[in-house]
């Protein structure tokens, strides 16, 4: 039986970076790549797997408790974000860590400090998995699709664990927001189902942000800066001014727990034109909405200020809070406490500050909460996971089918 730190590091090897600016399904060819591995690990272990054209792994592993029990899915992606390099990462292993700095070896100075992220301490004596310091290093979400392998791999060589129906998905694209744009719940067939994406030991959520998307374009007019007095409109200041109208203390580093935020994750432009992309969350329905149409009142203000058209806006919806269905089925967020509880760990159940592919499929019909996957500082040079948590969340899934099962 292959270690869970040999299969993780195998597929970390994998390229899979999403593109937010393709239109296809999968946004990005080299998806495929890890999606084929896995549909073809799943068949050479006697599991039903296949792989559709939109990039979607399903797998079905039949009843053998003799009981009419659900069908339990696990659920994980396999992009990783675009905010950092996925290619060419190269892990470094840190065994029996003993609670001092991690130099990172890609870049002079670059390190992870106890002072930075005090949670390091929490995993002393345990076996440390970070990147190099040139790129991300993929645990979200490679380690919740090790985990889910991992606990295949267990299932099938040992006939004698007994469980229901189990449904096991990845998918391509969560990390770009279209994760399960066209994911087929019906054909999955699953009655509940988890991802395994979510962060630190004990994480458990079944909230999430109301998200959605904003791009404001400015439209300037660039005169020659030697005759451009009262005639110039130039779109970079004028994007900076519009940013500033928007609530500083609603930033994501001043903010936390249920507290929502605007945050701008990209700019590009010149006097000419600029565009400023902003990213908008709230837990709460109504702030959400609040804050949508405060983009807008701020573009109207702008244009009030130096004409008709100069700022326009498109706001794009994302995904909605998940608890409003999830919780008629709280009894599903019950098991994986107790599932966590049977490895001695204690259940952390908070709202997540982002979203799950979860979120979507919970409003498709599939009640779907997110459970740890143990990785910290996602998509940045500084992510790591502790192996032991990987090796605890794939026993937290065996948990969760053998009370199902019960």
């Amino acid at each position: 039986m292959e270690k869970i730190l040999d299969r993780f590091l195998r597929y970390v090897a994998v390229d899979t970076q999403s593109d937010p600016q393709s239109e296809s399904q999968p946004s990005a060819a080299k998806e495929l790549d890890l999606l084929r591995i896995l549909r073809d690990e799943l068949l050479a272990m006697g599991v039903e797997a296949s792989l559709d054209e939109y990039g979607y792994v399903m797998a079905s592993i039949p009843s053998n408790c003799g009981k009419d029990v659900p069908a339990i899915g696990f659920i994980a992606h396999v992009d990783t974000s675009p905010d950092a390099s996925g290619c060419g990462i190269k892990p470094q292993i840190i065994e029996n860590y003993d609670g001092s700095e991690i130099p990172l070896k890609g870049v002079d100075g670059l390190s992870l400090k106890v002072s930075d992220f005090p949670e390091l301490l929490n995993y002393k004596g345990q076996t440390i998995i970070t990147t190099d310091g040139t790129t991300l290093l993929g645990a979200d979400d490679k380690a919740g699709v090790a985990e889910i392998m991992d606990a295949v791999q267990y299932i099938v060589s040992h006939p004698e664990f007994r469980h229901g129906p189990i449904k096991i998905g990845f998918t391509p694209d969560e990390e770009i927001g279209r994760g399960v744009v066209k994911f087929d719940v019906s054909k999955f067939g699953a009655d509940y189902a988890y991802t395994m994406d979510g962060g630190a030991v004990g994480e458990l959520e079944y909230e999430n942000f109301n998200a959605a998307a904003a791009d404001v374009h400015i439209q300037g007019r660039n005169i020659h800066p030697g005759y451009a007095k009262g005639k110039m409109l130039n779109a970079i200041l004028i994007g900076m001014e519009l940013n500033d109208l928007l609530p500083r203390e609603q930033r994501p580093e001043l903010t936390c727990g249920y507290e929502g935020f605007y945050h701008i994750i990209s700019f590009n432009g010149t006097v000419e034109e600029a565009t400023f992309s902003y990213i908008i969350r709230d837990h709460d329905m109504e702030l959400y909405e609040q804050k949508k149409a405060f983009m807008e009142k701020c573009v109207a203000q702008i244009n009030e200020k130096y004409g008709e058209g100069v700022a326009t806006v498109k706001i794009k919806h994302q995904y909605y809070n998940m608890r409003k269905v999830v919780e008629p089925h709280i009894h599903i967020v019950e098991k994986a406490q107790r599932a966590m509880e049977m490895e001695g760990i204690v259940p952390d159940v908070k709202p997540i500050r982002g979203g799950t592919d979860g979120a979507n499929l919970s409003y498709m019909g599939l009640p779907c909460p997110n459970i740890f996957a143990g990785g910290h500082n996602f998509h940045g040079k500084m992510e790591f996971v502790p192996l032991e948590s990987m090796e605890k969340a794939s026993r937290v899934i065996l948990n969760i089918l053998k009370l199902f099962a019960e």
